[in-house]
């Protein structure tokens, strides 16, 4: 294997074959590990490469062996949209609008659950699991349907109704827990312990984030360049890290010359990463009760902060909170002007963007929606407009159109 493991934390480094999630010496909130390759190959992967393989194009820069397992649907070359009338109005030189709500259960979580159910597979697990608000709850029911595997899966009792019937509708054991995220999740760990399950939970399973790196590393394929800064949603800190990364290796393996500026954005009533970065002490996580109507993020106990923070400030951004309010509008705004219908936590990324143009004069600028708005459709009809109801006659729907405005 081209690859070792290493904690963040105190550097310890341990062999694939262990088959460890966490560093044993600091426990699993600080002993986050990253997968680190031996060498770097050089690449040259084309945009034909990344149009017929998906995510599979960057296998050399994965860890994963030539042979393990491709699951069989197309994951990744998620559309990316240039938006010049929209980089005008924030006085920025490029806005790209990466929109990864068209992965096959219509979040970024997919990239993550292709490698763990690779490796799952690779190490003839019958039973994957997770603990989840929504997405990655979707994500691994799908992904393991597709795969032939069994998932279990643990979810707040409160995780929108959309996304629970999308577990159902796959065939996954869920688990309604009574209580929070951060509670399903330490309930999950137990219980996958006990059975020897394997886990798809966030940062506990430093996998995951290579497969979310590969979002990042398809960006300079797209568009042609490594953008001046990249702006992202964050809730355990799994998919913020996952940029700095992606972005990371493809400069080591020689294929751009340059690492854009990360900027995580968060709820305001769920931004547990922000404090714990803006405290400037990394080894102690800042936890919270999280409130927020972006519930994918909606995290008070995040288990990747140690990477989130350090890899942001690596990259020489940093972390911005936005609130509820100006999420809701955000979702609005954003499938307004660019067409894309974000959830509210996809829509987080966008309400940062808003937030903070002004101090991102003439850069070029890629935002990351990480979930499809049908997901969540109730949030965003708390700020929508009203349905004209009228009667089937000519006169009732003219009156409708003076009401609105159309004539």
């Amino acid at each position: 294997m081209n690859y070792f493991l290493r904690c963040l934390n105190c550097g310890s480094t341990y062999s694939p074959d262990e088959n460890i999630y966490t560093c044993p010496k600091c426990g699993p909130r600080l002993g986050t590990l990253e997968t680190v390759l031996e060498r770097y190959p050089k690449i040259n992967i084309s945009f034909e490469d990344l149009r017929s393989k998906g995510i599979w194009a960057f296998k050399e820069l994965l860890p994963l062996d030539r042979n393990d397992y491709e699951i069989p649907l197309f994951i990744g070359n998620t559309p990316i949209y240039e938006k010049k009338e929209m980089a005008k109005k924030f006085g920025l030189s490029n806005l790209w609008i990466k929109d990864d709500g068209r992965n096959p259960t219509a979040s970024y979580k997919d990239r993550a659950t292709a490698v763990a159910i690779s490796k799952a597979k690779a190490l003839k697990k019958e039973i994957i699991y997770c603990a989840s608000t929504g997405n990655a709850a979707s994500s691994l029911a799908g992904l393991s349907a597709a795969s032939g595997m069994k998932s279990v899966i643990f979810v707040p009792k409160t995780a929108p109704e959309a996304k629970i019937t999308q577990l159902l509708v796959y065939g996954s054991t869920v688990m309604a827990v009574d209580g929070s995220y951060d509670e399903a999740f330490d309930l999950s760990m137990e219980i996958g312990e006990e059975f020897g399950w394997y886990t798809r939970n966030s940062a506990i399973n430093p996998y995951l984030l290579e497969g979310k790196k590969t979002g990042a590393m398809e960006v300079p394929i797209q568009i042609g360049k490594v953008p001046d800064v990249a702006i992202v949603s964050v809730g355990d800190g799994t998919v913020v890290s996952s940029i700095y990364k992606g972005f990371k290796d493809m400069k080591m393996a020689g294929f751009t010359d340059k690492i854009p500026k990360i900027i995580g954005v968060q709820a305001e009533g769920a931004n547990a990463v922000m404090r714990t970065f803006e405290s400037g002490h990394f080894d102690k996580p800042v936890d919270m009760e999280a409130h927020s109507i972006a519930d994918s993020i909606s995290v008070g106990k995040p288990r990747d902060v140690l990477k989130a923070c350090k890899w942001v400030k690596e990259s020489g951004g940093y972390f911005v909170s936005v609130t509820d309010e100006e999420i809701g509008r955000a979702i609005i705004e954003l499938a307004r002007e660019s067409g894309v219908f974000a959830e509210p936590a996809g829509a987080t990324a966008y309400a940062g963007l808003k937030k903070i143009a002004k101090d991102l004069h003439e850069k070029s600028v890629v935002v990351f929606i990480t979930g499809n708005g049908l997901k969540d459709i109730k949030s965003a009809r708390n700020f929508t407009g009203q349905v004209n109801y009228v009667k089937a006659d000519p006169s009732s729907v003219k009156d409708a159109l003076r009401r609105s405005g159309i004539i």
